[in-house]
């Protein structure tokens, strides 16, 4: 089938996004090019890692079939309202219609400045670049829904951080970049027939089934609202912390989207938070689920215009559905984490996993690890996590009364983008040009349930030296 650029949000209203172009580099180089996913979207084959390929993804050229724009948005960072924010470095190229007939947008991202970037300079650092390609990627393997990386590229330039850093940019694909913090704007107009339009365009694109509803925002609501339910409790099963869950972090979509200060959390802490800049903890691993439900009362506040005319009947309608949240969150949580520890009745696998997150806590257990030993032929492995192996031995024995192993490999991942590793892939190639860790990370984590003896050394958590407790966005 051919490729088939579009540029529907467009053409929904001048005021959602602003024409920019991006800011020529001098000196692009290849780092990563996904043949997979240009295959899905039906990218012509004269761009696959070629000379030509190049100065598309580097921004140094613009095709005829690309009307680039930085998307306008708001969004309440750290619980406080911007009215404005928008793409500050990222440029969305055009949509696509891939060979599953679905929409995509493609986006770069690291491309220079833009009406919104607010004194930035529009660019990335390699390091981001590198730790949103290995862990988008990764999570599109582990069957979390996200964003994913369609090519990375060195700019062959510096960009100025604490310390001067070799640049890239990343082309980014998304089902769409409208976030809560899109619909905040829209709101924040204050426009009536754009909202409608907008939120028409939300359904259009992503819940076409709501189109003849009765009550169709009220039911975008619980739509969008179910999609991140399901979403949050995929990262709490994998230990997945987002980092920085803003509304403009948070997809309509309900995509994974953003990953700066993002990691996969190993020793087994509720509390655990990477980002430097998330001093108290909001976006910490025990909070994502609260926070997810806090950022919908935001989207929900965008379409009580649209739910009903009279606002006391609006505010409490969308609040009936708001209620659910906690419950559909939980629903889908004990799912994955029944299905984690082979044991298919909710109400026997609950206290079996409190328990063993009980146990992993008291003994600093590796997350990954204590699930995924548990599909073992024997229990070797398992017990040998845990430094009081009596109190685990208890818990086993109940344990297995109930147990089915059989799947309990598939569901749970020999593999994640671990924090350390990651650090390494940034260091060879931003220091040395050398992207063999990074080549070989990519390699592990595209098949991340089956164990190989060729990734044997980067199988364990990080050593005490190598522990990285920080991350950072990148902007």
């Amino acid at each position: 089938m051919p490729f088939r650029p579009e540029h529907s949000y467009q053409d929904l209203s001048e005021q959602l996004f602003a024409p920019c172009k991006a800011t020529s580099v001098q000196a692009p180089q290849w780092l990563a090019f996904n043949e997979e996913l240009a295959k899905q979207l039906q990218i012509p084959q004269e761009l696959w890692a070629t000379e030509k390929g190049l100065q598309i993804f580097s921004g140094n050229q613009t095709p005829e079939w690309a009307t680039p724009a930085a998307l306008a948005y708001a969004g309440h960072q750290f619980a406080n309202f911007v009215p404005q924010l928008g793409d500050g470095r990222a440029l969305l190229l055009t949509e696509v219609i891939a060979n599953n007939q679905q929409r995509y947008d493609i986006q770069l991202k690291g491309s220079g400045r833009t009406p919104y970037s607010r004194g930035g300079d529009g660019r990335s650092p390699m390091g981001p670049v590198i730790r949103e390609y290995l862990v988008s990627e990764a999570m599109h393997k582990l069957n979390v829904p996200t964003t994913r990386a369609l090519a990375a590229v060195a700019t062959g330039e510096w960009v100025q951080r604490d310390t001067a850093q070799p640049g890239a940019i990343l082309t980014r694909v998304a089902k769409s970049h409208l976030r809560v913090g899109t619909a905040q704007y829209v709101l924040h107009l204050r426009d009536y027939n754009l909202l409608k339009s907008f939120a028409d365009y939300v359904i259009d694109r992503h819940y076409p089934a709501l189109k003849d509803a009765a009550t169709p925002y009220l039911d975008l609501l619980e739509h969008v609202q179910n999609k991140q339910a399901q979403l949050i409790a995929k990262w709490m099963s994998l230990g997945f912390i987002h980092g920085v869950m803003n509304t403009d972090n948070m997809t309509l979509s309900g995509e994974t989207i953003d990953y700066g200060p993002c990691a996969f959390m190993e020793a087994y802490d509720p509390a655990t938070k990477f980002s430097f800049i998330d001093k108290r903890g909001r976006y910490a691993y025990h909070n994502q689920p609260a926070i997810g439900l806090w950022n919908i009362a935001r989207f929900a506040e965008t379409l009580l215009p649209l739910i009903d005319d009279d606002p006391d009947k609006a505010v409490a309608q969308a609040t009936a559905t708001i209620e659910t949240f906690q419950t559909t969150y939980e629903d889908y949580y004990w799912k994955e984490m029944s299905r984690k520890i082979g044991v298919n009745d909710p109400t026997i696998a609950k206290p079996l996993v409190e328990r063993y997150l009980n146990l992993m806590q008291a003994q600093q257990v590796d997350f990954t690890q204590a699930f995924r030993f548990l599909g073992d032929a024997t229990p070797e492995r398992a017990q040998q996590l845990f430094e009081n192996s009596d109190s685990w031995q208890i818990w086993f024995n109940d344990w297995q009364a109930h147990a089915d192993r059989s799947d309990i490999h598939q569901v749970n991942p020999a593999y994640i983008p671990r924090n350390h590793l990651i650090e390494l892939a940034i260091q060879a190639a931003a220091n040395d040009g050398d992207l063999t860790i990074f080549n070989r990370l990519q390699r592990m984590l595209a098949d991340p349930f089956t164990e190989r003896t060729e990734f044997k050394d980067w199988f364990e958590p990080a050593k005490s030296e190598q522990a990285i407790t920080q991350t950072f966005c990148g902007t």
